[in-house]
């Protein structure tokens, strides 16, 4: 009978408001580029940089995926660097599309 048991494992609370502190923080320095008047590369950087650090943080510790099994985490996470790896090349061909376009059809008139 005592190898019908199931462990149950919970987590302690801090951890949850540590994160959730972090995500204010994080949203916090997102907003402060936009205050801040940064623009260019390095507004869309830090932008990107915060909204990823803040999904990663959510995912692992929210969606639990932090003490998920290896296999479990792969099958969310490969998917999504893919998706992400195809919006990078898809964005490289719209700026090869644009600009081609901009030389044959405004430079070669």
């Amino acid at each position: 009978m005592t190898g019908d048991k199931k462990q149950v494992h919970t987590h302690k609370l801090g951890i949850y408001l540590w994160i959730w502190t972090l995500l204010f923080v994080f949203s916090f320095f997102s907003y402060m580029v936009d205050y801040l008047n940064y623009q260019g590369l390095l507004r869309w950087s830090l932008i990107v940089f915060f909204m990823l650090a803040k999904a990663g943080f959510i995912m692992a510790i929210f969606m639990h995926l932090y003490w998920e099994r290896w296999a479990i985490v792969n099958v969310l996470l490969w998917p999504m660097t893919a998706i992400g790896v195809f919006i990078a090349i898809m964005a490289a061909e719209s700026y090869y599309t644009f600009f081609s376009r901009m030389f044959y059809f405004v430079v070669g008139s």
